[in-house]
């Protein structure tokens, strides 16, 4: 009875369970979700990155305190300020030229671009960058996510990304993240650079303080060989992707 309950204690702390809001949650996505913000490109990939059941593994709850690290286009971004503008707070850094504008419209409320310190270094001729000296502004962070980002960077740069990140959660905080899937132990070539070998990943994550706690098979494809580039024809937008989370203990 003892371990059964301490099961279900950890289970419920980690977002394992479904919470009281979690149907709140789900609502202001859905809302989100068909705001006229988003893009029709932004529609045509709903089906394929399932960002609901994604952020639900990730526990996401409308009072967290969330980083969102490379947020690109804002693809994501757009789906996470509704949730937590109202009881949350949502702060984006790194690689944010994408949503400053919107920010600045006020077509995002309630989200604060960080000025990070550190700097992106890439070598003539490489495709991934080196971050030195990264610091990342905020603490006390209940959950950090990154989506098909760590492929951008050299293992030095990831490092130094995972280390910001485990500075900036509080104690029991979550980090998520989601990116192509390679075979593993696979070499670098000109077709799967954009993936990563999700053993690594795990390996890479925990190194820096963190504890492994799930994976999900939602973003499994069985039809994507693992072979081709990712931008390909035959598999642009529908990648295997591996989606792990992770914990600050």
């Amino acid at each position: 009875m003892l371990k059964t309950t301490l099961i279900l204690s950890a289970a419920l702390s980690l977002g394992l369970l479904a919470p009281a809001g979690m149907a709140d949650v789900k609502a202001k996505l859905e809302a989100a979700m068909a705001s006229d913000s988003r893009s029709d490109d932004d529609r045509a990939r709903d089906e394929n990155r399932r960002p609901i059941e994604t952020l639900q593994f990730f526990g996401l709850k409308e009072d967290m305190r969330v980083l969102e690290l490379v947020p690109g286009g804002g693809w994501y971004t757009k789906l996470l300020a509704p949730v937590l503008e109202e009881k949350g707070k949502l702060y984006v850094a790194i690689g944010t030229q994408g949503v400053e504008a919107m920010v600045e419209a006020g077509a995002l409320p309630g989200v604060e671009v960080l000025s990070i310190e550190g700097e992106f270094v890439r070598e003539e001729g490489a495709r991934r960058f080196e971050i030195e000296g990264l610091k990342i502004p905020v603490k006390n962070i209940d959950l950090a996510l990154t989506f098909r980002n760590l492929h951008n960077f050299t293992e030095e740069g990831r490092r130094g990304m995972n280390e910001a990140v485990f500075k900036a959660l509080r104690k029991g905080g979550l980090y998520g993240v989601v990116d192509h899937t390679r075979r593993h132990m696979q070499a670098d070539d000109n077709e799967n650079w954009r993936r990563m070998d999700p053993v690594q990943m795990i390996k890479e994550i925990e190194a820096v303080g963190f504890e492994f706690v799930d994976y999900s098979t939602l973003h499994y494809r069985a039809d994507d060989e693992l072979r081709y580039e990712v931008g390909r024809k035959s598999v642009a937008g529908n990648t295997d992707r591996f989606t792990l989370l992770f914990r600050k203990p």
